[in-house]
């Protein structure tokens, strides 16, 4: 049976404030949905400007903790504690400020980095040989952390994430999955070295496409007038190809973009009213991803039912 995917969802918000509660509501619905389904909830964060805009989330009733498994959609080769930090920059914003375990935080292996790593992450490496290998002992590390924690719930060819925040950036990237790189190409890794970021510092891991399409949700956020131009491209263009087009989840995942009025300026692509889920109204019923788990079954059990006939 071939692989489907849902077009993608649009919620546009007069103010940030509006964004981020928004998120923080949608993110408070995937977690319900993720514990009901299979008791925990797998999310992966991302850096830039996401991390600030989940802040709402550290003081939001129903937020079930301890349930949590926090994984990084990108990381940069760095100490934890460095201002380019991935981790660094959601700790501050908002892993710090909620009562999560530092196991369930997921992060790069820092006793895998060199010597050179740890004084001097963001310089030219000295020894190229050494660094790329470095690298893919880190991803290959990062993966191990993913098999370990999807095995048991999780036994198909990619991990299942029940929700990845992403961002994007002003050429169309997301997750260290830049235009033009060999990297979109990947089919086959969770996680994969970058050693040639153009956008400093060069070195990273990232989750890579089929990761991103085996998720359930993907949520990307996108703010600012900056953002227009691109993100006009991403939604109403996909066929030039931008790394941020190529997020369209298999069903019944679903990929949607929360954005503000000035991201979406110049967007043709039709928008959707997002609809405030209360926590006591949270069930499957008013979920997309429930909606879509139920028209699959109808559509398969229709499929048996002709066979049958």
């Amino acid at each position: 049976m071939p692989h489907t995917t849902a077009p993608p969802v649009l919620y546009t918000f007069d103010d940030s404030s509006k964004l981020q509660n928004s998120l923080a509501n949608f993110i408070l619905k995937a977690q319900t949905d993720a514990i009901n389904h299979r008791g925990t909830f797998t999310i992966a964060l991302s850096g830039g400007s996401l991390p600030n805009q989940l802040k709402p989330l550290a003081e939001m009733q129903g937020v079930a903790w301890d349930k949590w498994q926090v994984f990084f959609a990108d990381e940069r080769i760095v100490p934890l504690d460095h201002p380019e930090s991935n981790y660094a920059a959601c700790a501050k914003a908002f892993l710090d400020h909620v009562p999560l375990k530092r196991e369930q935080i997921h992060t790069l292996n820092t006793a895998l980095f060199t010597d050179f790593t740890k004084t001097n992450p963001t310089d030219q490496p000295k020894d190229a040989d050494e660094a790329e290998n470095e690298a893919i002992e880190i991803a290959d590390d990062y993966e191990q952390q993913l098999v370990h924690t999807f095995a048991g719930a999780n036994s198909a060819r990619y991990p299942t994430f029940d929700l990845i925040l992403l961002g994007m950036g002003p050429d169309g990237h997301t997750c260290s999955l830049f235009p033009g790189h060999p990297l979109l190409a990947e089919s086959t890794r969770w996680v994969a070295e970058i050693l040639d970021s153009p956008k400093p510092p060069a070195r990273r891991i990232t989750l890579t496409f089929p990761v991103l399409n085996h998720a359930f949700r993907c949520a990307f956020v996108a703010t600012g007038e900056g953002k227009q131009d691109t993100l006009a491209t991403i939604l109403d263009k996909p066929e030039e190809g931008l790394p941020c087009s190529r997020v369209r989840p298999i069903s019944p995942g679903l990929v949607f973009w929360f954005t503000d009025k000035a991201a979406a300026g110049k967007v043709v692509y039709p928008q959707t009213e997002y609809k405030w889920i209360q926590q006591e109204g949270i069930n499957e019923s008013e979920d997309p991803i429930g909606a879509e788990r139920r028209k699959m079954k109808a559509e398969m059990d229709a499929a048996v039912e002709a066979a049958n006939a």
